[in-house]
């Protein structure tokens, strides 16, 4: 399980290089949000967050659903049989956690109840024998392992 801390970068452009790392390794994936607000505006960022750019994707109410590389949702289920599940807006540790290859939870450093929940899902991956590894990004931006 990887922890992403969140610092001087939005998620709305954390997650898409993240999401495109995951579908050049071939990986499926579903992003799992806190509320259908969150889901919505995703769904418009990410056909937008940089020219030229496509990231394909779909959200969990569309009726292809299965088919989608990358899945956008509320619920903690896996209609595209995504190996790789992220956390975002504190939501948490689904239950079948164990399925997936990879889950990436992400958490914005500047928000004192963010970090206090991710504490929390922390304790509660090691508590559940889950491999934990916490990653914060350098002066430049790019991603270091701290823990």
């Amino acid at each position: 399980m990887l922890f992403y801390h969140l610092q001087r970068q939005p998620i709305e452009r954390v997650l898409p290089a993240l999401l495109e790392k995951s579908l050049e390794r071939g990986w499926r994936v579903v992003v799992q949000a806190a509320s259908e607000e969150r889901v919505e505006a995703l769904d418009a960022h990410l056909w937008t967050f940089r020219e030229g750019s496509f990231l394909p994707h779909g959200t969990w109410r569309e009726g292809e659903a299965r088919e989608q590389p990358v899945l956008l949702t509320v619920h903690d289920h896996n209609p595209n049989g995504a190996t790789v599940r992220f956390l975002i807006d504190g939501v948490s540790i689904p239950d079948d956690a164990a399925a997936y290859a990879r889950i990436v939870l992400l958490f914005d450093g500047d928000d004192p109840d963010a970090v206090e929940t991710a504490r929390a899902r922390w304790g509660e991956a090691k508590q559940n024998g889950f491999d934990v590894t916490y990653w914060q990004p350098d002066a430049a931006g790019r991603w270091q392992r701290k823990a």
